[in-house]
């Protein structure tokens, strides 16, 4: 198929090639899926629960929960009382923590595939991709977000709408905080830093105990992921900072040892009263 694929490019006028290229890829990334959506009453019952979920806190604070290490330095039981927002494997901590996040996002359809059965246990309110339905309708749980990593590279203030992913699934949770009204979104665990080596995106699989993360078994041996495209990452950062000051809001970065330099930095332990 490959030594097929590098033939017909061969043949081809570079200007089709590339349309076509273009076109394939979007029909990949998102066309199948709108259709898809277009007559789905799942999906248009999600896009009316984030309807619902507009300005429902509006001129608050939450916290974005990263999954790095530094997660281990830090006293995760001052947001016990908080607006959370948690990330793809979070509930790894949920024990220890005895405590859940307000919020669940996943957009990496390699996790929602392999974590299916453990994000159905979760009784939280979740927000997923639309990609990743095949493996969650079940979970009633789950409201489905319209997002995609193609371009154009864009900030939604409006989660009902399409939502760039940005490389990151903290990004989604930026739009989704901002979505919902939220005056400050603070980033902690985002560490920006990672131990893995490799060409941006490509899938690998783990062949032992995850460096990267929190825990040992976020993305322990066995499990399939793609490594960080941080490039990526911080051009969307710069897109969420410069939507919330524009609109006189604020994200924070409270992260121990993080490596992002987007946003200002804020002591994590001065964000609470003694």
């Amino acid at each position: 198929m490959a030594e097929l694929k590098s033939n017909l490019k061969k043949v081809t006028p570079e200007p089709l090639w590339k349309a076509a290229s273009n076109t394939y890829w979007w029909w990949f990334n998102r066309g199948r899926h709108q259709l898809a959506a277009t007559f789905s009453p799942r999906f248009r019952q999600s896009m009316e629960s984030l309807g619902e979920y507009r300005d429902r806190h509006k001129g608050e604070r939450c916290f974005i929960i990263g999954n790095g290490p530094s997660l281990k330095r830090t006293d995760l039981s001052r947001l016990k009382n908080e607006y959370t927002f948690g990330l793809n494997r979070i509930y790894l901590l949920f024990p220890e923590l005895g405590f859940t996040t307000t919020y669940l996002v996943s957009v990496n359809t390699l996790v929602i595939e392999q974590c299916a059965d453990e994000f159905l246990q979760l009784a939280l309110p979740k927000f997923f991709t639309w990609r990743g339905r095949r493996w969650t309708a079940a979970d009633q749980g789950v409201v489905f977000l319209d997002s995609d990593y193609s371009q154009p590279e864009t900030f939604t203030p409006d989660a009902a709408g399409r939502i760039y992913e940005g490389c990151t699934v903290t990004y989604v949770a930026l739009q989704l905080a901002f979505h919902m009204g939220f005056e400050r979104a603070i980033l902690i665990g985002v560490d920006h830093h990672f131990k893995a080596q490799g060409p941006p995106n490509v899938e690998v699989v783990s062949n032992g105990a995850d460096p990267d993360h929190f825990h040992p078994e976020y993305f322990g041996k066995g499990f399939r992921w793609q490594l960080p495209d941080l490039a990526c990452a911080e051009r969307a950062y710069r897109l969420a900072r410069e939507a919330y000051d524009a609109a006189g809001r604020q994200v924070l970065d409270a992260t121990i040892g993080g490596k992002l330099t987007v946003f200002p930095k804020v002591d994590y332990e001065s964000l609470f009263s003694s």
